[in-house]
């Protein structure tokens, strides 16, 4: 692995040495890395023996993240000195986000563009302490950066189930800001909780009065709070509602017709209501992807009279004049305009595409391209890859991510626009904080982030230590993911793996192949290292971890299980009636190994339960938690099945039933 080595001649990469004694060479493991680093000379390293001092009007949201993060970490917060150690000044010609970090001993000097700069430059401070034996120190180094995207927003579901709590919202806005991310979208279907339309909205649903103090506090962290409300398919959970089901293009469906006037008037209450909340975003995104059954339905005398092409464009003019007031660009998603790229010349040019493609394909040049030979500022928008997935599949994100952001530099487009869906409502966001960052690594840096380096980074950035086991416990869980889903096809996902039913013929056939001993042995190397010591700073997001490797570990194990009950059962009925017979005994193992996975489950719950009230309110958790125990009751009932064949068939009469009849739902 290459790390970021800062040696005596850090000169050379363009920076001088402060001070005429050489630097000692040291190890950085920040994320993202900043442009140029050079070591700094200083006679004595500042050691955290007393707290590192800033102004009065240092800035407080760099003050709130310095202080969590090394309060986690077992040193003092910073305090209000009137001669500070850090000094900030401001230098216009660095670009509002560009900033100067200057360590030497205990005097820090921040010279930054503007506000935003100097938050940045704070953040890049928070990760410098290093920890030699049993202190930590400020390391000595001169650094310069900037940021090679402008816009690095981070768009996050919070439709499909996971519905974040107003701590765990502020949170992960913290979060994003510490690793120099500039924007939070919250992808709303329905979710928000109108004051004229609540019935779509759970009823722990986002209020105006939330969605204002989350964009409030968005604000105090340098992050832009920008409202993704869908406007067009995507719509059900609002259709479905009979006070809204004549808008919908089939009965109760997924598409809000564009021609009927409910749906204007619908639409038109929604967005003022969060443009009143969150007033004058830089943008408002209206979704508007997916559109496949407009033209059908009650749409279809309505597409056949003006074109495909002006029905799709007339709604996104219509969402225009009601957000052209605030001053916000309109965003939308590119798949129509890729569909039919004449859309391109009938919509505002003023409004941003956001180019999603979320595959690990050889290229995404084309589809920047065709965004920008229409006129449009675009940004790229790929995926974390955690849909449908007990941990994101790493395999496909960071290819996906580190191209797509690095073609996307090249082409000189708006920004990053990263995405995180919960599309089965039962991913957690916890378990995606390792492609989030290395996307927010990839649209800061100039050059690509080479993956094992990010892996080499991330443990101390994000965990807080310089143990590189949790990198491998990253790329252990990845590697699980793809020995658990290689062998399947279509929609294998580990998600889906882990309520399917082992002894059904064709998923048992699917999972043949794959190597559940190691995908074992590789999940109990994580769960043994993450029980011996959690990290001091995002705890939960380790929790997490050990859950993933707790499920996979099960999924292995439930089809490794169901093929020795098979065993031990075809093993009974063989030997049933001889002397010395093994029958009973296998039958006793195919009712323990039965109850061994109602046991499983049952201890899961309790552990998923813990990390979904970590981050989200409890609306959908009962239906998820109801997975457990209808996975557990199954298993219960065939261990029944099979001690009445022992009680009832074997020990009377020697015989025993058909297996399908024991274990068949």
């Amino acid at each position: 692995m290459r790390f970021l080595k800062i040696i005596a001649l850090g000169c050379a990469v363009g920076l001088p040495v402060l001070g005429a004694a050489p630097a000692r060479a040291i190890d950085l493991h920040l994320v993202p890395r900043p442009d140029r680093v050079a070591p700094a000379a200083c006679r004595a390293a500042f050691t955290f023996a007393r707290p590192l001092t800033v102004g009065a009007g240092f800035d407080p949201a760099a003050r709130t993240e310095l202080d969590e993060r090394w309060r986690g970490l077992g040193l003092a917060p910073v305090a209000t000195g009137a001669r500070p150690d850090v000094t900030v000044v401001h230098d216009a010609t660095l670009g509002a986000q560009g900033y100067r970090l200057s360590v030497s001993g205990p005097s820090v000097r921040i010279v930054a563009g503007g506000a935003d700069g100097a938050f940045y430059a704070a953040m890049t401070l928070a990760q410098l302490p290093q920890r030699s034996a049993s202190h930590w120190r400020l390391p000595c180094v001169a650094i310069a950066d900037a940021p090679a995207l402008r816009w690095r927003i981070l768009s996050d579901d919070v439709s499909r189930g996971p519905l974040p709590t107003m701590r765990y919202f502020e949170e992960r806005i913290r979060t994003i800001a510490a690793f120099k991310m500039n924007g939070y979208s919250p992808y709303m279907e329905h979710v928000f909780l109108s004051p004229t339309d609540p019935l779509p909205a759970p009823l722990d649903g986002i209020t105006p009065a939330q969605l204002h103090e989350l964009a409030t506090y968005a604000r105090r962290f340098h992050v832009a709070f920008i409202p993704e409300q869908q406007t067009f398919a995507h719509m059900h959970n609002t259709l479905k509602v009979e006070r809204y089901a004549d808008a919908a293009d089939f009965p109760h469906a997924f598409l809000l017709s564009p021609n009927v006037p409910l749906s204007g008037e619908y639409l038109a209450r929604l967005v003022k209501q969060e443009l009143a909340a969150v007033p004058h975003p830089p943008f408002f995104h209206i979704g508007s992807d997916e559109t496949s059954t407009l033209g059908q339905g009650r749409t279809a005398d309505y597409v056949a009279k003006v074109g495909k092409s002006q029905a799709y464009a007339d709604h996104i003019v219509a969402m225009d004049k009601l957000i052209a007031p605030s001053g916000a660009r309109l965003m939308l998603w590119d798949d129509g305009i890729e569909n039919d790229p004449g859309i391109m010349a009938l919509i505002p040019k003023n409004a941003v595409v956001i180019n999603w493609h979320y595959g690990a394909s050889k290229t995404f040049q084309p589809q920047i391209d065709l965004i920008a030979k229409g006129g449009f500022a675009q940004m790229v928008s790929p995926g974390a890859n955690n849909w449908n997935e007990i941990f994101p599949d790493l395999r496909v994100a960071l290819k996906n991510e580190n191209l797509f952001i690095a073609q996307g530099k090249t082409s000189h487009v708006l920004g990053l626009f990263q995405t995180v869906w919960h599309d089965d409502g039962e991913s957690l966001f916890e378990a995606t904080w390792y492609p989030v960052l290395y996307a927010a690594a990839s649209s800061w840096e100039t050059a690509s982030v080479e993956p094992d380096r990010f892996q080499a980074d991330f443990p101390h950035a994000f965990f807080g230590v310089d143990d590189p086991r949790y990198g491998s416990d990253v790329a252990a869980l990845s590697d699980a993911l793809t020995k658990l889903e290689a062998p399947g096809k279509g929609y294998d996902s580990t998600n889906y793996l882990m309520w399917a039913d082992p002894f059904v013929p064709t998923v048992a056939a699917r999972m043949a192949t794959a190597d559940l001993r190691a995908v074992r042995l590789e999940s109990e190397a994580v769960q043994e290292h993450l029980l011996a010591a959690y990290p001091p700073l995002h705890r939960n997001a380790a929790a997490v971890m050990f859950l993933a490797a707790r499920k996979y570990d099960l999924i292995a194990r439930k089809f490794q299980a169901a093929q020795e009950i098979r065993d031990y059962y075809a093993d009974a009925v063989a030997h049933a009636g001889q002397p010395h017979s093994p029958t009973i005994r296998d039958l006793y193992w195919c009712k323990y190994w039965l109850w061994e996975l109602r046991d499983d489950y049952e201890e899961l719950a309790p552990l998923y339960a813990s990390a979904w009230r970590y981050e989200d309110r409890e609306s959908h958790l009962a239906s998820n938690l109801e997975r457990y125990h209808l996975a557990a009751r199954q298993n219960i009932v065939r261990a029944d099945a099979l001690n009445r064949a022992v009680y009832e068939s074997y020990v009377p009469n020697k015989t025993l039933p058909p297996f399908e009849t024991l274990v068949t739902p």
